[in-house]
């Protein structure tokens, strides 16, 4: 899913610990950490899962489901886990591939012969396996537009039009995170199985670990019962905002599970598939299938804060991060939507996992309380990790206002459009999103985009002839620069976009469009 959804490749220690053989049990301080982490990062509520050795430590809900409502979250209470459905996916086409339905390794074009990539080469060539690992050569978050925010397109419509977008890199040779090609990994499962993704999911894997009371929609968010709001800062304040919605894409992100729920799913991936009846959801060699490094990741640079933490290799697998952490191999991913971010991490040496699931889009804070957890088991010092991530988190707002101040600064604030107004306005398309238009209403421009209802905004000059379009749906957070092309004649021949803040959701891929000015 978007921005908040990247996987962070945790960084690793050179110096390794010795666990503890009595550290069975959680962290001493752990409900005093975790309220502290919900007040200096502002999560109003938190579900948390712990699992050792086979066993549920904790599972448990802190906080409240929504800002101004004193209900509780508990163990069950449910939250979007956005893209840590991706294991979920790529674990149901497991199930295919030890019955013997699907190959890894064969082409996509052999379950779905009419899917196709921009490069006759990648669509013959593009296995089952590279839907899953980041590594087509489309660029990070290429194609969301179609469907984030929600749009008129289906799951089909979307797939097919994925053959309209140009390749960033070579295939196979860089790694860049992407939701469509799970979107493709679901249509796979269907035409394989005869079963939708959402009924796949529920009876072949939800109902068999004990997961009852988790859903797989996206639309479920909007749920009253036991159903974690959703919340994210808006303009500098932490706000509830609208969930998102739309089932387009629910197998890259449309699992909605608590604490308790996760807590059976993570022993599940811990015992190799094994169930709690001892019967197997899949063979061990899933298993190895699932956490084997496909795409090499290099590990980023530590802050100085966590000098102590160095990944010594990265890596994606079928649906799970895979990096170290303190001498260990850590099996992980994260998740995000409005309002929601999560994360599951795993130790499979120790048999430890650990799930974070909030109701506001704080990374830091599921960051900080994960770590505390793994350092406990691992019997590693104390760190400060809330102390460490609340700077971390202030030194990227403050880096990415100067970059947005630096946009500002070079900008001619007396120039003026080289047209009059009503000459900006028409139809624009794009060879894989479609049409958008700019209309000219009471003195001033407005784009629509035709399939994104939300994607409505009044056009304000910046300079010369660049625009800011300032979506009317404030909770976007993605006013976005347009910036028209003239032809000799002195027309319109097309316009181009990119994100004003460097915080606006990757999703947001407005700078893969190309948006050519159609005839009148």
């Amino acid at each position: 899913m978007p921005r908040r959804t990247i996987l962070p490749l945790l960084v690793l220690t050179l110096a390794p610990f010795a666990a503890p053989l009595h550290a069975q049990s959680a962290p001493a301080d752990l409900d005093q950490f975790v309220q502290r982490a919900m007040r200096e990062f502002e999560v109003p509520g938190i579900g948390l899962a712990i699992v050792k050795d086979g066993k549920v430590v904790v599972a448990k809900g802190y906080g409240v489901r929504r800002m101004g409502d004193p209900t509780p979250v508990d163990a069950k209470t449910r939250f979007g886990i956005a893209s840590n459905t991706k294991a979920f996916t790529a674990t149901a086409l497991a199930l295919l591939v030890e019955e013997g339905k699907i190959e890894w390794d064969a082409p996509v074009t052999r379950y779905l012969p009419w899917f196709a990539l921009s490069d006759p080469y990648v669509t013959r060539e593009l296995t089952v396996r590279d839907l899953l690992v980041h590594r087509s050569g489309l660029g990070l978050g290429a194609g969301d537009l179609l469907w984030w925010p929600p749009s008129t397109y289906n799951r089909k419509e979307i797939a097919r039009r994925l053959r309209y977008i140009p390749l960033q890199t070579s295939f196979r040779s860089a790694y860049a995170y992407d939701n469509v090609l799970y979107l493709v990994a679901g249509e796979v499962l269907e035409a394989v199985s005869g079963q939708s993704w959402e009924d796949f999911i529920s009876s072949r894997i939800l109902s068999k670990v004990g997961m009852t009371g988790s859903t797989v929609r996206h639309s479920d968010a909007g749920g009253r019962d036991n159903v974690a709001g959703t919340h994210a800062r808006v303009d500098g304040k932490v706000r509830p905002i609208a969930p998102f919605l739309s089932d387009n894409t629910n197998p890259a992100g449309g699992v909605n599970a608590g604490a308790e729920d996760m807590a059976r799913w993570v022993i599940v991936q811990l015992d190799s598939g094994r169930l709690a009846d001892g019967s197997r959801l899949f063979s061990p060699r899933t298993t190895r299938q699932l956490w084997n490094v496909v795409t090499p990741i290099t590990p980023g640079n530590s802050p100085p804060e966590l000098a102590f933490l160095r990944a010594n290799f990265g890596g994606y697998g079928l649906g799970f991060g895979l990096t170290d952490y303190r001498g260990k191999k850590l099996v992980s991913h994260t998740g995000g939507l409005p309002g929601y971010v999560s994360k599951v991490a795993m130790l499979p040496e120790l048999r430890l996992g650990v799930v974070v699931l909030t109701n506001q889009e704080s990374g830091a804070a599921f960051e900080s309380i994960v770590d505390h957890v793994l350092d406990h088991y691992l019997g590693a010092p104390a760190v400060d990790y809330v102390a460490i991530f609340k700077r971390l988190a202030a030194q990227g707002a403050n880096a990415t206002g100067s970059g947005d101040r630096e946009k500002v600064a070079p900008r001619d604030s007396i120039s003026r459009p080289s047209l009059s107004l009503e000459k900006y306005a028409g139809t624009y398309t794009d060879a894989w999103y479609g049409d958008v238009t700019v209309a000219l209403e009471s003195g001033k421009l407005v784009m629509r985009f035709s399939h994104s209802p939300q994607l409505t905004g009044d056009l304000e000059h910046w300079q010369h002839d660049t625009f800011v379009a300032r979506w009317r749906d404030r909770e976007l957070r993605a006013d976005a620069f347009v910036t028209f092309a003239l032809n000799p004649d002195g027309g319109i021949d097309q316009a181009k976009m990119r994100a004003v803040s460097e915080e606006t959701d990757f999703s947001f891929d407005f700078q893969d469009l190309l948006l050519k000015r159609k005839q009148r």
